[in-house]
């Protein structure tokens, strides 16, 4: 396709009108648009676990396409702020279980606005030649932006986490997230480009081979990368395997008020564990080299009650191996949301504290003026955990167990640094029995199953109340629990060393397709100012 300067340096001409439109036909050029957004982004929603339909993000963004393209920024401001709520507002709808719709209408509505700047962008660039290209790097360079900020960022609904059951999931070992996050938009938006090219040839005659080769890119290389980019996952143990037992002892009932029932909680994953200890010495399961227990297994800190001491140390030497049991310790007036390698014969040996702790969740910003709001949100948080500084990678039993507590599995960095510190296998120790019985437990059972193949480890994942599951490699659930029970998985899994392109590269992927992003946005704003340079002169 040749290009000419009209078609991209200069400004849209408006045509002349025989007659005024009317004010319906006004209307419907206006409706149809946002309906397509919105629904779009309810479509994009439908993609995301427990549903397998991960394909459905692909027509998601060919329709978001359609919306954009040709569009003024101002116009894809409010397009991409209809797609980001239709898309966020079903996702998220998790977080307002317990504490009512106002904060999750409140995180939708803000989390949107990430999404309407990324829409006004793609309306810049869509005139540009290989818009698919500059318009999918400006989705992940708005990825990057949300999972940083504010309050550390959000990267709940990142694309990558909607695809674990799909074709493009291998290109995560390949450059991580960003990578499988940006070929999913480019083959969506190719695909649009695709029909596109085809509808106007049928109407003009004339085919623009140019554009109609980049369209056919667009969607054949990141179909041809993933199927390359399965050479990249393996199963293989390269350095023996371990048993592993992972523990989920259930809570009295579901919701925040389980915390004010934290000893019955300790008791239930302590009980578990005796049980599992019983199934070993009757020959009914292999005794497995170390045992894991979620996050919140013990809200009483051990290191000051020596009741809840006696409970975890005696379930230690039950079962007779280590245990890493989650904990919330208060150290030098701090409170941490801590895991806890206790050994059976000496007791507590190391502990990672957790990083990334959740904003709302675990601690409050803007405390004052949310309590000037509505005093029953601070009551919920009466107290800010801490953040830990130093990675967590527990050896137990000769494993190099990397750990990544709950809310971090949704960091890149915070289950990276596990790998490049040594980590054999991934542990993401979880705690959602405040989110009932929602979609939420799978959307983070679907992040760790990219995670396991962007790393390509095992992952374990040990939650109070389910769904608990031991995740191969290559992003295969071979065990899972139910939700709401109480039950034990022992598994023999693979140990590995070696590190993924993608473990190797860390942020470098991310960051190539941002500047890339940065460039179509420049590129477009310059043509922009030359049109009106010319117009002028």
């Amino acid at each position: 396709m040749t290009v000419t300067a009209t078609s991209v340096d200069e400004p849209e001409q408006l045509e002349p009108q025989a007659a005024p439109a009317s004010s319906g036909a006004r209307w419907v050029r206006r409706l149809v648009p946002a309906a397509a957004a919105t629904l779009s982004g309810v479509l994009l929603y439908v993609s995301f676990p427990p549903r397998t339909l991960w394909w459905l993000a692909l027509p998601a963004f060919a329709v978001l396409g359609w919306a954009l393209r040709d569009r003024t920024w101002k116009a894809g401001l409010g397009l991409g702020y209809l797609f980001g709520l239709g898309f966020l507002l079903p996702l998220l709808v998790w977080t307002g279980v317990e504490v009512g719709p106002g904060p999750w209408l409140a995180l939708a509505v803000v989390e949107a606005v990430f999404v309407a700047l990324v829409g006004a962008g793609i309306a810049m660039v869509s005139r540009l030649p290989a818009w698919p290209l500059w318009a999918a790097t400006l989705w992940i360079a708005g990825e990057a932006a949300r999972a940083r900020a504010p309050f550390g960022g959000f990267p709940w609904g990142k694309i990558a986490f909607g695809q674990a059951d799909g074709v493009f999931l291998p290109l995560a070992a390949a450059g991580g997230t960003p990578v499988l996050g940006f070929a999913v938009v480019l083959c969506g938006f190719g695909l649009y480009e695709i029909v596109r090219l085809v509808v106007d040839g049928r109407r003009t005659g004339v085919v623009r081979r140019g554009a109609a080769a980049v369209a056919l890119l667009s969607v054949a290389v990141p179909v041809v990368g993933a199927l390359a980019a399965r050479s990249l996952v393996s199963d293989k143990a390269e350095d023996g395997t371990a048993t592993v037992a992972v523990i989920q002892g259930n809570v009295p009932r579901s919701g925040l008020e389980f915390n004010a029932q934290r000893r019955a909680v300790l008791d239930y994953h302590a009980r578990e564990t005796e049980r599992l200890a019983a199934k070993i010495k009757a020959g009914k399961v292999a005794r497995p080299d170390f045992v894991l227990w979620p996050e919140n297994s013990s809200d009483i800190d051990p290191f000051t009650n020596p009741d809840a001491r006696a409970v975890i140390d005696s379930a230690a030497k039950a079962v007779g191996v280590p245990i890493s049991v989650g904990g919330v310790v208060e150290r030098g007036g701090k409170l941490y949301n801590e895991q806890i390698l206790w050994d059976p014969a000496k007791g507590a040996l190391d502990t990672y504290d957790k990083r990334q702790v959740q904003p709302f969740g675990e601690y409050l910003p803007l405390r004052s003026l949310l309590g000037a709001i509505n005093k029953n949100w601070t009551s919920m948080v009466r107290q800010d955990f801490s953040r830990g500084t130093e990675p967590g990678v527990f050896t137990m039993a000769g494993t190099k167990v990397g750990l990544a507590t709950c809310y971090e599995a949704a960091f890149d960095w915070a289950v990276r640094d596990n790998i490049t510190h040594g980590a054999q296998i991934i542990s993401v120790p979880s705690n959602n029995a405040t989110f009932d019985r929602s979609e939420m437990t799978y959307q983070q059972l679907a992040m760790s199953r990219v995670r396991a193949v962007e790393h390509s480890r095992t992952v374990t994942v040990p939650v109070t109340s389910g769904v608990s599951a031991v995740i191969m490699p290559d992003g295969t659930i071979t065990q899972k629990t139910g939700m709401f029970v109480a039950d034990s998985l022992v598994q023999k899994v693979p140990l590995r060393s070696s590190q993924t392109p993608a473990t190797r590269l860390g942020i470098l992927p991310e960051m190539v397709l941002v500047l890339v992003a940065a460039a179509g946005l420049g590129w477009s704003v310059a043509a922009v100012v030359r049109g009106r340079r010319n117009d002028v002169f």
